[in-house]
């Protein structure tokens, strides 16, 4: 029986805040996998070595996380008074499924170094020295980034001294901001049932009060002490918990339906992207995973999310979005928990480290509307080349 080789397609592996992801250019796909669909979605889940009954990963790019399951694709503008498209796969580790339900936030701080070095960006508009200002277009959620860009020398600049808990190594900062943040692009919509705290009820598990915001990423913010923590968790605390993942899972499944993001419970479990679990509580002293210690008097409050299942390592850049924007508006679970009152910027504590996220919200004609979140990551090229793979699209 004869075997067809493997086929090659030009890709660069790349970190991107706390999480890393193969990244290609639109072009360089396979024809069938320039558009939407079964073939694409095939082609990036064996890339990262999806589906993996083993949950390893081991026949792929995936590091088989939630933060290194991911991947994107970058063409060519489309839209007026931007430079690239962004297009971002999240890939199931252990089903058969890419999620293109939302963005990554993380990954977002990547793309615009990507594009500049693919030659996407046009070369009159970067400077030889000093800052690139990307306009991105995420084609997930319909909404602009931008990405300021440092750049020495002609080159994207990747090494320098800035410090991001979740992250081993110091690089250069990139400064993104994530404009018109909720999720349709209508401030009406910040809150998608329409109140700052809800009643969320989940038959056989209990009843919860929740702040629900599209902002970022949907995202469903409940307090900590309600579900038993404390808000300092680390990721075995609650990983290593089936039990609880089970439990949170469910809640995020009637989240996401009261949120009308699903339209039955089951398919919550083919959404594993959107919405996101979180929990919140006033700030207190911890210890971070890096053995780091955080003082209570140097963070606004304590944030703990879900990701793909998992509590996530540190905190998605979506997620953090969400943060900022929910703590901007009095009221919310997440501006109490930070102490309550008007506020443009929050400092909170995650399992990793502390993180800054600014937001700035206005209530205009009785809707909660927000123009903005600003927030820092890093990025770097791990690996550029080829990946190979056997492929039939």
């Amino acid at each position: 029986m004869a075997f067809a080789p493997q086929i090659k397609i030009p890709a660069t592996y790349m970190r991107g805040g706390t999480s890393k992801g193969v990244f290609f250019r639109l072009e360089d796909l396979p024809e069938a996998a320039r558009v939407p669909g079964p073939a694409r979605d095939a082609l990036l889940m064996r890339v990262i070595g999806s589906p993996d009954p083993y949950g390893k990963q081991i026949d792929g790019m995936g590091g088989a996380t939630s933060s290194t399951s991911k991947t994107v694709i970058i063409g060519r503008a489309t839209k007026p008074d931007h430079d690239v498209d962004y297009l971002f796969g999240q890939v199931a580790i252990d089903k058969a499924f890419v999620d293109w339900s939302g963005n990554c936030g993380n990954l977002s701080a990547a793309v615009g170094p990507f594009a500049i070095a693919a030659g996407l960006v046009d070369p009159a508009r970067l400077p030889r020295d000093g800052m690139a200002t990307i306009r991105i277009w995420q084609a997930n959620i319909g909404k602009t980034i931008i990405a300021h860009v440092p750049m020495t020398g002609g080159a994207v600049q990747e090494t320098g001294d800035f410090e991001l808990d979740g992250v081993t190594f110091p690089a250069a900062e990139i400064q993104l901001e994530f404009m018109d943040p909720a999720e349709d692009g209508d401030g009406g919509a910040l809150f998608p049932t329409g109140h700052l705290v809800d009643d969320l009820v989940v038959p056989g598990i209990g009843g919860f009060k929740a702040t629900m915001i599209n902002s970022g990423i949907p995202t469903i913010f409940l307090e900590a002490e309600a579900l038993g923590y404390s808000g300092t968790e680390l990721q075995d605390d609650i990983n290593n918990d089936a039990s609880a993942l089970e439990k949170l899972e469910t809640i995020r499944a009637h989240g996401a339906l009261r949120m009308g993001l699903i339209e039955s419970l089951a398919q919550a479990a083919s959404r594993q992207h959107t919405p996101k679990l979180a929990f919140v509580a006033r700030a207190r002293d911890y210890r971070a995973s890096s053995g780091k210690e955080i003082k209570a008097g140097d963070i606004d409050l304590l944030v703990r999310a879900m990701s793909m299942g998992k509590l996530h390592h540190a905190m998605m850049g979506t997620a953090s979005v969400a943060i900022g924007t929910a703590a901007a508006v009095p009221g919310t679970l997440v501006n109490l928990a930070a102490g309550g009152g008007a506020r443009e910027a929050v400092t909170f504590g995650h399992p990793s480290g502390t993180l800054r996220v600014g937001a700035k919200a206005e209530r205009h004609g009785g809707a909660w509307v927000v123009s903005k979140a600003i927030m820092s990551r890093s990025a770097r090229v791990l690996m550029s080349g080829q990946v190979h793979l056997p492929f039939a699209g």
